[in-house]
């Protein structure tokens, strides 16, 4: 798969939606199973959502990195918000700084393959995501 990457903002209600829809059609379009596709969208819901409330919104890029006999969807969640504060707390299940049920983060790294996040305090999150299909 030679697609080029793509970036969405996040910064409204609307650039949700629009960003789900985007991962389905990269998920589709590399051949995930349909299991896959819903982690994978399920995945980056999760993290758009947390750049735009928590990040005060940001950008999702879409690319396609590729290994010997596998494809796959990388996703980059950026912002530019005060970054996470305790990095080891925000992926226990039931932490949360707002009104969720505290399993966006680390719900978000258990349906992916490789995962990383880079946060520095006032200077905004990095997410890292990236799922892997076999050709």
């Amino acid at each position: 798969m030679a697609a080029a990457s793509t970036i969405h903002a996040v910064r409204t209600e609307e650039d949700l939606l629009t960003a789900r829809h985007a991962v389905r059609a990269a998920a589709l379009s590399i051949g995930f199973s349909i299991i896959d596709q819903t982690r994978v969208v399920t995945a980056a819901s999760e993290l758009a959502r947390n750049a735009y409330i928590h990040g005060g919104g940001g950008t999702l890029t879409i690319a396609y990195p590729t290994r010997p006999r596998a494809t796959g969807l990388r996703l980059t969640i950026r912002d530019e918000g005060p970054g996470i504060a305790d990095l080891a707390a925000a992926f226990t299940d039931g932490f949360t700084t707002g009104a969720g049920l505290g399993q966006g983060l680390g719900g978000a790294r258990r349906l992916m393959d490789e995962f990383e996040v880079h946060t520095v305090a006032g200077g905004g999150t990095t997410v890292i995501a990236t799922r892997w299909a076999s050709r």
